[in-house]
């Protein structure tokens, strides 16, 4: 397994206990992906790990070598945590994009495998957390969502070229209308995003990677992103299993206990 020599980004996707004073701790890395992790020591009071360890803030962490084979019970995919510090230079996501942040962190911890470096989709994972913090009405958080699952499905090797019908590889008709359907790719359709938009949203895919490339992937979803949601989070349930998303179980819950 490669492994950086120095402290890398890194955010915490999920936590739970290990002992009772450690946790276990699932990070999403830029040079080795997602990965498993011990933070011994991480619930005792004194401990610099319990402000750090926590989702949506950036840190940098130096991991150590897995467990060696020889040794009983070794798993070796658990790697210790050496050490974690604040990375900074990012705002917090708060309020009701906190569920949207939650859904991205359960998107990657069940479309990724673990050990397996996507650093152009932990860029945009970093980007979609900025664009989260800094929203100015929750009517552009859509935009956000779908332009981080084009980023996932595309870095993971699932979503089909859309500048070209799937089964034939013409080109889209600019004013004609495209489904995205999870066996067959995109398919000429009689609803559906046009032939113009799929393009562009594959131009904006085509962009240099970083945050540049996901500012261009929101902008081209922005008055789209309604007719974006059912295909795209159709592919992605083909693709990550059956079971529904609890992040979004639970939104819908919250959302029928407010006021309308």
């Amino acid at each position: 397994m490669r492994r950086p020599a120095a402290p890398q980004p890194a955010y915490v996707l999920q936590r739970h206990d290990w002992s009772e004073s450690s946790l276990i701790v699932e990070l999403f890395t830029r040079g080795l992906g997602r990965v498993v992790t011990v933070a011994r020591g991480a619930k005792k009071p004194t401990s610099n790990y319990r402000p750090l360890l926590l989702p949506f803030q950036p840190v940098m962490v130096m991991l150590g070598a897995p467990p060696k084979a020889a040794e009983d019970g070794a798993d070796r995919e658990l790697l210790p945590l050496r050490s974690a510090e604040w990375a900074g230079g990012q705002p917090l996501v708060r309020g009701a994009a906190l569920f949207s942040a939650f859904y991205l962190n359960e998107l990657l911890l069940k479309g990724l495998a673990r050990q397996d470096p996507h650093e152009a989709l932990f860029d945009a994972y970093a980007a979609a957390l900025a664009a989260l913090a800094s929203l100015p009405t929750a009517r552009d958080e859509p935009a956000v969502l779908r332009a981080f699952e084009l980023v996932l499905l595309r870095e993971t090797g699932l979503l089909p070229d859309l500048s070209v019908a799937t089964l034939t590889a013409e080109p889209l008709a600019e004013d004609g209308s495209y489904a995205l359907d999870a066996t067959h790719g995109l398919v000429a359709a009689v609803q559906g995003p046009s032939g113009a938009r799929w393009v562009a949203l594959e131009a904006a895919l085509g962009v240099a990677q970083g945050a540049r490339r996901f500012e261009a992937l929101r902008s081209t979803c922005q008055g789209v992103a309604g007719s974006l949601r059912r295909p795209l989070q159709g592919l992605l349930h083909y693709h990550l299993g059956h079971t529904p998303m609890r992040t979004r179980e639970v939104w819908q819950g919250v959302q029928t206990l407010l006021p309308t």
